[in-house]
Parts: C-alpha cells; structure tokens; sequence
C-alpha cells in the first residue's frame, strides 16, 4: 500500500495522519478562528504539514458537509460560518502539489470501514454515521457508491413521523425527549438506571426502520455504527434487532452484519481511504 494523508475536519478541530495499512503518524490542531475562510485553511495546512513525510502520493479529505467529490468543492460546513463554497482541492494540491480527494465524513467512514475496520471483505455494506445528525455512507462491489448527483445515501432525510429520521435518530434527540444528552444517559445506562435503559430501547426501536430502509434499498451484507451513539450499542441492539421482526425477507436477516465501529482513527482511515477508493 502505498502512503496517504488523511484528514478528519470537524466543527472546531482538524485531525490528520499518514496512513500506511494504519495510522502510523497523527497530529490535531484546534481551528482558531471558524469565521474566517483562509484562516481554517491556514489551520489545516499546518495540521498536514506536520504529519506530511516524502513517501507521501496523495491527501484526503473528510469533511461534514455537502460536497462536489469531482470538483473538490466543499459547501456549507458544519459549525465552520466562514465556509459557504471553498474550493478546497484546488487550494491544496496546488500548496501541496499532490493529488487531493475530498468527501463528506459518512462516506470517508463508510470507506474506511470497508478498507481498514469491520467491513473488509463485504461487498455491498453501509457506514451509518449517529451522532449530531444521522449520515450514511454506501459501498457497492467495493466502490464508493454516490449517486448521478452525489447524493446517494441521505438514508437521514426521509420522511418519519412527521419530519425525517434524522431528527428522531440521531443525538440530539435524548435531550429533546429525555431531558440528557447521549453521554450522560449512556453513563446512567451503564449503572443500570432504567429510565436510561428504556430510552435507548426506544432508539434502538426507531433506528430499526432506518435499517430496514437500508436493507430494502441497498441489500447490504453488512451494516457497520458509527458516530457517539453507537458507543450505546449493547443498550440498544436488542430492540433494534426486534424491530426487524416484521422485515419482509426474513431469511436475510442472519446473513447481514450489524457491527459498531472499532477503530478511533476511523474518520482519518476513512479520509485516506478516498485515495484508494481513486485509485481503483
């Protein structure tokens, strides 16, 4: 394999490592100052310069936002006011003068599941992404699947009970109905509090339809968790599971994989995993 950087962007932070079959090398830096456009980038640049060796051949880029993967064009990221339209590859490979890709983080993790963590050996698997939002990546016969407009996988936007999954699965939605946020209810959860206990049932419930919606959609022979609430997984498992009871092809059901993430490093395996992914 040959070496790689990737990068994690988030809200209010920047990770990068050089990946060589795993994380050999990482470094983080915190954005100083998310209003300002060249600034983020100024930060970034830093955060690979740091990690950046001559064995390097080529940069990628995870970020949590729409973006146009051809034209390395990021829009509207998240917690980032300053980003409305950056056309980041084009920024970096001429500073760097390698070849950059650039996705959004659902598919830089479904990517890195399929490369480096528990999808490996899967040929049609989903990365779904629980955390402040509900995202999720698609890998068909071991390719990045993205749509005609590269908005395939936006499992998070379809219509449930009367506003989209995403607004019922995803963090957010333990302060909303329960009055704590995930982190604190999973630590409750851990000490046995029921009431803790019953909210994570609950989620397990409603996160059952969106994997029967990817089952019916996508037929994935794995389905791997990711984001803070999948650290939940053992509170939740049992009635997600349950919730597949009525799934119309019974007999799929134990041939599909449904695993939490593993690896920390995921966003910047996954990041760097564009870069094998466009190599193929």
């Amino acid at each position: 394999m040959t070496t790689v950087i990737g990068v994690d962007l988030g809200g209010t932070n920047v990770r990068a490592g050089r990946v060589v079959h795993e994380v050999a090398a990482h470094a983080a830096m915190s954005l100083r100052d998310t209003g300002d456009s060249q600034g983020v980038i100024d930060d970034i640049c830093a955060t690979i310069d740091r990690v950046l060796t001559p064995e390097v051949t080529a940069i990628g880029i995870g970020v949590p936002s729409l973006v146009d993967p051809v034209q390395g064009i990021v829009y509207n990221v998240t917690n980032i006011p300053a980003w409305k339209e950056v056309h980041l590859k084009k920024i970096l490979e001429a500073k760097f003068h390698l070849p950059v890709h650039i996705n959004n983080d659902a598919n830089c993790f479904a990517l890195g599941e399929f490369h480096f963590g528990q999808g490996q050996g899967s040929q049609c698997m989903v990365g779904l992404i629980i955390g402040t939002g509900l995202g999720s990546g698609v890998i068909v016969k071991g390719h990045l699947f993205t749509g005609a407009h590269h908005g395939a996988g936006e499992v998070g936007m379809l219509p449930f009970r009367g506003n989209t999954l995403e607004h019922c699965i995803s963090g957010p939605r333990f302060l909303r109905l329960n009055g704590l946020d995930g982190q604190t209810l999973l630590g409750r959860a851990e000490s046995g509090d029921v009431q803790a206990l019953k909210a994570f049932e609950e989620f397990g419930t409603d996160l059952g339809t969106a994997v029967k919606t990817l089952l019916y959609v996508y037929d994935p022979d794995t389905i791997i968790l990711g984001g803070s609430v999948s650290k939940a997984f053992p509170f939740f498992e049992a009635a997600l599971r349950q919730a597949l009871s009525d799934f119309l092809f019974p007999h799929v059901l134990p041939l599909v994989r449904i695993l939490p993430t593993r690896d920390a490093h995921m966003p910047i395996l996954g990041a760097a995993a564009l870069c094998l992914d466009a190599d193929n």
